[in-house]
């Protein structure tokens, strides 16, 4: 085929693929599943295009989710994410040893699976999905805690499942001991690798002045990469690294740091679009029928016993060690929040590209990842913004960040933030100059019914108003306390002892 004939492909499929995102953010659903569509349709049992070689798949995923999660730790608030650091790393740690025990058990047992499959499968599906969780649950007014917990992990938790995944498609299987020893050695490795880049990347930043601003945002991703590799080739966990990288990155004073986290954004949008159409040419409609059963068993294991067991054990140690504590509503909503995407679909084609595993059992391991994935992200990701609701852990008037890519936003170190006014709140009534905000922040704009103008000291803030506040990055915090203080106990909070914690 002519080379245009493939461009003019490529162009048409990442096209179509940028509106159904916006069909996707209606719906609820990741957008995941309609790339994993274009694939499926394109491929052999549609369009008729072949692709069956599972090593490039793994390959090619393997970087896709580095460029993933790069752009995870770019665009993580630090300062939204450090007090849930300690849950997020026993979550991706012991509990994805409990995930992976909890689903290897019944597998076993029910299904008749041997243990290297049942533990593979274990394997394949504890992790959680980077870009499944951030496209959704960014849009959810979560509080800090809540949020910053599912995005660590999820960003934390992609390396020791790579890890285990490799050992359990080895011809030699290690002995436990062996593979636990092996797994903190390429975590700590990935650890400190990510943890040296990170400040020095930055640090050379700051002092090199290149002759074009464009060439920054470049700069950050190729350092993010020189993370990844350093680490594998030194035999560590290169997504762990990565992510580290990234994240220091990320929250660092480096130059046009707005502009790499939206050119990181972009690439890593690409990233996912180019993955999951591969993934879905890779997979075979037709042979998902015998995958059907056990795909919908398991996946049923996963998110009724695997995931609720790993959450409650992680919010036990987490308690017991005095660093955090979860309530029982906290932990359902984080085991309903257990999105799967591309990871374990990606972890599958490790086994089916190994020569050590029977290529028809690999092959029936990748479709039902296949199945499960698709099956339960259909029915987990629309229903999050419900679950948080009925479980009460839902946050309307939080103040959450506004992607605005404005230079003098970032020259006077303003932020933006966005406050929704729910039903219950006291905001009802209450007039701007009555908010008595600090001088250094301002409600610049309220959008209501569909409208949107310039407030005056004397306009009355509305029930589904939406305020846009103009704060320096010193007072945003005293901003958000002084709006939730309003919000629970109204414009005289301050003499009921309120004080927006």
């Amino acid at each position: 085929m002519d080379w245009n004939i493939w461009l003019l492909l490529g162009a048409g499929i990442v096209m179509a693929a940028v509106v159904a995102v916006r069909v996707a953010h209606w719906s609820g659903l990741p957008s995941l599943l309609i790339f994993l569509g274009f694939g499926l349709i394109i491929g052999e049992s549609g369009f008729g295009l072949q692709f069956d070689d599972a090593e490039l798949a793994q390959q090619l995923g393997l970087v896709a989710l580095a460029i993933i999660l790069a752009e995870g730790g770019l665009t993580t608030t630090w300062s939204h994410v450090r007090k849930s650091i300690p849950t997020a790393l026993v979550l991706a740690t012991a509990g994805v040893g409990v995930s992976i025990a909890a689903v290897a058990l019944p597998v076993h047992f029910l299904l008749g699976a041997d243990w290297r499959t049942a533990l593979l499968l274990g394997a394949i599906l504890a992790s959680t999905d980077a870009a499944a969780v951030f496209s959704v649950l960014r849009r959810l007014p979560l509080p800090r805690r809540l949020s910053g917990t599912l995005e660590a992990e999820s960003g934390f938790n992609d390396a020791p499942v790579v890890i285990a995944v490799m050992l359990l498609s080895t011809s030699a299987s290690p002995s436990l001991w062996t593979a636990l020893a092996q797994v903190l050695f390429e975590l700590a490795v990935g650890a400190g690798v990510g943890l040296a880049v990170g400040p020095l990347g930055t640090y050379a930043l700051r002092r090199v002045a290149l002759p074009a601003s464009g060439l920054y945002p470049i700069a950050v991703l190729a350092l993010a990469f020189v993370a990844y590799a350093g680490a594998v080739q030194l035999h560590g966990s290169g997504f762990l690294a990565v992510y580290l990288a990234a994240l220091v990155m990320g929250n660092s004073k480096m130059p046009h740091r707005a502009a790499s986290r939206s050119f990181a954004e972009g690439v890593a949008w690409l990233a996912q679009i180019g993955l999951f159409v591969m993934l879905g040419m890779l997979a075979s409609p037709s042979e998902m029928p015998s995958a059907l059963v056990p795909g919908l068993v398991t996946g049923l294991i996963l998110v009724v016993v695997a995931r609720p067991l790993s959450i409650m054990a992680s919010a036990l140690l987490v308690r017991l060690t005095g660093v955090d504590r979860l309530n029982w509503r906290e932990q359902a909503f984080l085991s309903w929040a257990g999105l799967r995407g591309a990871v374990p679909i990606v972890l599958a084609t490790i086994p089916w590209a190994a020569t050590s595993i029977d290529d028809a059992v690999a092959r029936f391991v990748f479709d039902e990842v296949f199945v499960i994935v698709v099956v339960y992200t259909l029915l987990q990701g629309p229903t999050l913004p419900w679950a948080a609701r009925v479980l009460g852990v839902s946050v309307l008037d939080e103040a959450r960040d506004l992607e605005v890519e404005s230079a003098p936003l970032e020259e006077l170190k303003a932020e933006l933030l966005q406050i929704k006014v729910p039903p219950t709140s006291k905001l009802h009534g209450v007039e701007v100059f009555e908010l008595r905000l600090p001088s250094d922040a301002q409600v610049t704009l309220i959008v209501r019914d569909g409208r949107t103008f310039v407030p005056s000291d004397s306009t009355r803030i509305r029930t589904d108003d939406q305020l846009l506040v103009v704060t320096t990055a010193a007072c945003r915090e005293v901003v958000e306390r002084r709006m939730r203080a309003i919000s629970r106990r109204g414009k005289l909070a301050g003499w009921f002892g309120e004080r927006g914690a």
